[in-house]
């Protein structure tokens, strides 16, 4: 059996696996995610193994989301203390590193920060040159404070890289056994924004080579010999090796993956997606069967980022969540793993949402559920007016939309949604997360601004489009494969030069 891969979703609660075959789904397992992360991995992916009969030889790739970064920032657990550069010159002084930030989570990671000649005006022109002996100096002092992890950030520098990439090549001589995140590679337009994503990716570059260790280890302990990949924000792919440099380009890889595989299994490509774990519910929008991504900014443990992130709107709702008799209410709190353990309908003691489609007749697992009636029709219809509402936010039009339901806390869901043309549960959707990992492609993506100097902005784009069918080829996808999924162009009137801004995403089949 060859063409065979294997999607690994890892949750707080689960870890979830799925092998496919072309785009057959062989076999599904869910393993509950272990301390250690590994031995779930492993346990979750020998299960399908195991299910279809195949052997460890006959699996080309295991493609893998994750939801451990993202789950490390929200505890404030095991994040490393950074030092803080901006090349800036003489701006930007009124808005320091990290202002805006939660104070507890800035006492934790933010132990130097420094303003250095640098950066760039709006129009390129240069602010100051890079000082290399101010920003050996910078060095020395982290040194002193025994920082090994270091957040880079100029002045426009997503237009103009050049001078962040000769200062990480100063710090890393200065500093050889030290991180260095520049923030050109992480974010786009916003130097506030672009800087909190470049710290926070600084922050998690000790445990993210600890975990894309540990996952790889999960593999050579199945006997498994094949590539890892791991899944970005945007639904795509990215190598190990990427992924431990890149932490922050995890962080919504759980709800996006949910999103590619409701597309995948559905076989709809515009709809909307309610994904519904055992703690909360995500909802967000397919359109061309991706997800799609938030135009504005993002708040990601109360810090204000700017990178590449799903339009997704949360709430704490899902199959673990605690109901309360005295005031009537369900969640956000949540019984989590615990599931099996605590809720009614599994011989607990805990009234959760569960337990609330049992008592209607709804589930066919467990133990009868007995439960006051009034109790139960109020917190469904609670429940109702929750998951209605978080698909009316997210709405393009006030035109009917399909509304795929996925996630094992799907169950709460047995009601017609106020503005779906049609509910669908799909064949497999407990396993949709899993689903959309093992058939996520490969991502290129350029955002430039060019001055056109007389051509045509039409040739511009070209260039561009060009650049990101090379960036997705770098990226490990099949040239032939490559399509070109997004293009965004507009004039830029504030500068004196005819001059545009052109950001081309490209997407192809990963590469054998």
């Amino acid at each position: 059996m060859t063409q065979l891969r294997v999607g690994v979703d890892v949750g707080g609660t689960n870890t979830d696996a799925v092998l496919l075959h072309g785009n057959t789904v062989l076999a599904t397992a869910k393993h509950p995610t272990t301390p250690d992360v590994a031995s779930g991995i492993s346990g979750a992916i020998g299960d399908v193994i195991s299910q279809s009969g195949a052997m460890p030889g006959d699996i080309e790739a295991v493609m893998l989301g994750t939801t451990h970064f993202l789950n490390a920032l929200i505890e404030h657990r095991n994040l490393m203390p950074v030092g803080i550069l901006r090349l800036c010159g003489q701006a930007t002084g009124s808005a320091p590193p990290m202002c805006g930030w939660p104070q507890d989570l800035a006492e934790k990671v933010g132990h130097y920060a420094k303003l250095l000649p640098g950066g760039f005006e709006f129009d390129g022109r240069a602010i100051e040159p890079l000082n290399e002996a101010a920003l050996r100096d910078a060095c020395a002092q982290m040194q002193d404070k025994r920082l090994l992890s270091v957040a880079i950030t100029g002045v426009f520098s997503a237009l103009r890289p050049e001078q962040e990439a000769e200062a990480r090549a100063i710090v890393q001589d200065a500093m050889p056994d030290a991180y260095v995140s520049i923030s050109s590679e992480i974010g786009r337009l916003g130097l506030l924004e672009r800087e909190n994503a470049t710290i926070l990716n600084a922050c998690l570059r000790d445990l993210s080579a600890h975990a894309i260790t540990a996952y790889e280890a999960s593999l050579q302990a199945i006997e498994l010999d094949c590539p890892l990949y791991i899944s970005q924000n945007d639904g795509t792919l990215m190598s190990a090796a990427r992924a431990r440099e890149f932490p922050v380009m995890t962080f919504a890889s759980g709800p996006t993956n949910s999103m590619r595989g409701a597309a995948f299994l559905s076989g709809i490509e515009n709809a909307i997606v309610v994904d519904i774990g055992g703690t909360t519910t995500d909802v967000g929008v397919l359109m061309n069967g991706m997800p799609r991504e938030t135009s504005a900014v993002v708040e990601v443990a109360g810090v204000r980022t700017n990178f590449r992130m799903p339009d997704v709107y949360s709430v704490g709702l899902g199959g673990g969540s605690i109901v309360r008799s005295d005031a009537v209410s369900v969640g956000p709190d949540s019984v989590g793993h615990a599931l099996m353990e605590k809720a009614l309908c599994f011989g607990g003691d805990t009234t959760t949402a569960t337990d609330i489609v049992a008592a209607l007749g709804q589930v066919a697992f467990g133990q009868p559920v007995d439960l006051d009636a009034s109790l139960v029709a109020q917190v469904d219809q609670q429940m109702r007016g929750i998951i209605d509402d978080m698909v009316d936010r997210v709405r393009l039009s006030a035109d009917p939309i399909p509304v795929i339901l996925v996630g094992g806390g799907s169950i709460l869901v047995h009601h017609p949604i106020e503005g779906a043309s049609r509910i669908l549960r799909p064949e497999h959707f407990g396993a949709a997360n899993a689903v959309g990992a093992a058939m996520s492609q490969v991502s290129g993506e350029v955002d430039r601004t060019l001055k056109l100097n007389g051509r045509p902005r039409s040739a511009a784009v070209e260039e561009v489009k060009e650049q990101a069918h090379q960036a997705c080829i770098d990226a490990g996808a099949l040239a032939e494969s490559i399509e070109i999924l997004d293009i965004e162009h507009m004039a830029l009137a504030y500068l004196t030069e005819d001059a545009c801004r052109i950001r081309v995403k490209a997407v192809g089949e990963l590469a054998k």
